[in-house]
């Protein structure tokens, strides 16, 4: 539990930092000013208003995240090339390679998820939203069917947006010798053959709008695990006068998170190295839970054969990743 807090409170000092930083691209001032604003003002949202409307509202923000398909599609991109390179990968035991790796793995597979989306359907099974499946003789089997199809939708379309950043800042910056990423002006760029002058309006929607998603996300998960093991209730859908204990956790991670992100660290350098904690993390958390379902909850939860493999195989890899670069690092 020391862990997701210590790595969700610099993931959210990490997304603050790069919320202040397109902030100042597209209006100037202070970024660290921007990023404490940001900071409270994520907090205040998250104790005044439920989660499931404040999300609402903030989801048609990350449809500006598509603007990465579309540009991929404007510029000049080898896509057999791609292709290859995206099934026949080259590998090699370098230390940056391996490093990047973890961090990808870290983005993909992050600690808060297991915490956060088994605490967001066990709610939902208390609204109304689920109340239809009460009903049914057959209402596990359904409501799992639905966890499923959310699931995978969301997993997909995540990916394939993630997919599409890296080919199109490869298309644009890498094709022009930019192979490192320093601030979020460089960053940016990537999007000017669609965006034109407009590039760091469209960049700061992404990010913000993204950033304002993800640290109610990342405290509120935090809080979750904690309150869970120490036992005492919690919910970001109940008002603070019911849940104190919680939501000073979701408050400590989320004011934590603003303190770092008002540093001099950089923004991008610090988005990068959380995911490297994330994805360093992940692994006993990955491995606690699939000995968990190993036990007597794998009869109660009938877990697919294949599920239950695939999930013993993501944890051996992400194992295998970040004992490689820690091998690597020691080696001269």
């Amino acid at each position: 539990m020391a862990l997701l807090v210590i790595a969700n409170t610099v993931n959210i000092a990490a997304d603050l930092a790069a919320m202040g930083e397109v902030l100042r691209l597209v209006i100037g001032g202070w970024a660290m000013l921007y990023a404490l604003a940001f900071g409270v003002a994520c907090l205040l949202a998250e104790i005044a208003v439920p989660y499931h409307s404040y999300a609402g509202y903030l989801k048609f923000l990350t449809w500006t995240l598509f603007a990465y398909v579309v540009t991929a599609f404007l510029v000049h991109v080898p896509w057999g090339e791609v292709l290859r390179s995206t099934l026949l990968p080259s590998i090699s035991l370098n230390r940056d390679l391996l490093l990047m790796v973890v961090a990808i793995f870290g983005t993909t597979i992050s600690p808060y998820l297991f915490f956060w989306q088994a605490s967001q359907e066990a709610e939902e099974s208390r609204l109304s939203l689920r109340a239809r499946y009460r009903v049914r003789a057959n209402a596990r089997q359904n409501a799992f069917r639905h966890i499923a199809v959310d699931t995978w939708i969301g997993m997909l379309a995540s990916n394939l947006i993630a997919f599409f950043i890296i080919v199109t800042t490869a298309a644009t910056l890498g094709a022009h010798g930019v192979t490192k990423i320093d601030t979020a002006a460089q960053a940016a760029e990537a999007l000017r053959p669609i965006a034109g002058e407009l590039t760091f309006a469209l960049f700061a929607a992404g990010i913000i709008g993204t950033g304002l998603l993800a640290v109610p996300v990342l405290a509120g998960s935090a809080a979750y695990a904690v309150a869970e093991s120490f036992r005492f209730s919690g919910s970001l859908e109940l008002p603070a006068s019911r849940a104190i204990g919680f939501y000073a956790i979701v408050g400590a991670a989320t004011l934590g998170g603003a303190g770092l992100a008002a540093t001099k660290i950089d923004p991008i350098a610090m988005l990068f190295w959380a995911a490297v904690l994330n994805g360093v993390v992940s692994v006993p958390i990955m491995a606690a839970m699939m000995l968990t379902v190993s036990g007597k909850m794998r009869d109660k939860l009938a877990l697919p054969r294949w599920l239950y493999w695939l999930g013993w195989v993501a944890t051996a890899l992400m194992a295998l990743a970040v004992g490689a670069y820690a091998v690597v690092s020691l080696m001269p």
